[in-house]
């Protein structure tokens, strides 16, 4: 078969044929009479070799040792053309990441184009400081999913807080995308897309806050919680009281709650909640004020008479303090309770909140 009935078959063009033939990798098998080239069967199955192996992304060399070398073992050359796809991809995939984002700024000339590139790849500088001023600096041509990316990956304290800014001055609604940040599987990224939520208003981020109340990661829910408490929701209580038991911010989670205790009824849960961890249960029929007096009857009896459950020594002076700032009668009343404990350091923090409460 002479070469150029071999092109129409295979494909590849008689150019490409001769290539190959001048860096040894295809030697035709014979010539005819006239000198042309002629190439058996054989020689069509190493084309359809070659080209195989060419569109795995392997060099023309590296073909030639693949198909001579009877020792050639493919397994890490493979290997290094999977990293090599990956890295390419990679670079694509951030390209058009980058093109999206020019596109949703809709520039109207090309130094708008030319603006939002800057920032975009001041955001992902390696100085700390290039991207902090990037983030005060970000205009309205900043698409929202950029500042959302550079917020979840940031790790410097200065520029995350920057960006948060940022985020939310924007006014664009990045909460869906923080949102899903909240079920990435690294825990600093969780943390990030809470607490930038938590510096966004508006009802879409307090019901990802709410949501968030019943996340696994106490992390995300302490600081669901926190921001929660300070725009006056009670869903955040008993989350709050979780803290305090927990030693976790429990200074910021009693803050929260006296901000919650602004009316009766909630001061009230709140002293009730407080002094659930204390001791047990209430019981049937009993309100929340007499539950909460029952309980610390049980809480104040001698050691070895207590009904006291497993909440440790620490963490029952931790929500005590926690009383100070709830107002109203069932407070009052599970201060005078706790100024009896059989616990001394209960007793004692109980007593000087009731004489700073006379004092008032």
């Amino acid at each position: 078969m002479l070469i150029g009935e071999v092109a129409r078959r295979s494909g590849v063009s008689a150019r490409m044929l001769r290539h190959y033939e001048s860096l040894g990798l295809l030697r035709p098998s014979g010539r005819t009479g006239s000198g042309y080239r002629e190439y058996s069967g054989e020689d069509i199955r190493r084309i359809f070799h070659i080209e195989s192996l060419r569109s795995l992304g392997l060099s023309l060399r590296e073909i030639g040792r693949a198909l001579d070398d009877p020792g050639f073992t493919p397994s890490a050359l493979v290997d290094d053309l999977i990293r090599q796809t990956r890295e390419r991809i990679a670079a694509e995939t951030d390209l058009l990441t980058r093109l999206r984002r020019i596109d949703a700024a809709e520039p109207a000339g090309w130094e708008d184009v030319l603006q939002v590139v800057a920032v975009l790849q001041a955001l992902g500088s390696k100085s700390p400081a290039a991207r902090q001023r990037a983030a005060l600096s970000a205009g309205d041509e900043v698409p929202v999913e950029a500042l959302v990316e550079a917020v979840l990956r940031e790790t410097e304290p200065n520029v995350a807080g920057a960006l948060r800014w940022a985020l939310a001055r924007s006014g664009a609604d990045g909460t869906a995308l923080l949102a899903k940040g909240l079920d990435s599987p690294v825990a600093a990224v969780r943390e990030r897309a809470v607490r930038c939520l938590a510096e966004l208003a508006g009802d879409e981020p307090t019901a990802h806050l709410r949501d968030a109340l019943a996340h696994p990661d106490a992390v995300v829910r302490g600081h669901a919680a926190l921001a929660l408490g300070t725009r006056g929701v009670a869903d955040a209580i008993p989350v709050l009281v979780d803290m305090i038991v927990d030693g976790r911010n429990d200074t910021d989670a009693a803050d929260a709650l006296s901000v919650l205790a602004s009316d009766t009824a909630t001061a009230d849960r709140i002293a009730d909640g407080l002094v659930s961890r204390l001791g047990t249960g209430t019981p049937p029929g009993a309100g929340a004020g007499a539950g909460a007096a029952q309980r610390l009857h049980e809480v104040g009896r001698p050691v070895g008479h207590s009904t006291r459950g497993t909440t440790e020594a620490p963490a029952r002076v931790r929500l005590t303090q926690s009383l100070a700032d709830i107002p109203g009668g069932t407070a009052s009343r599970a201060l005078i309770e706790l100024s009896q404990d059989a616990d001394r350091a209960v007793a004692v923090t109980a007593t000087y909140l009731l004489r700073l409460r006379d004092a008032q």
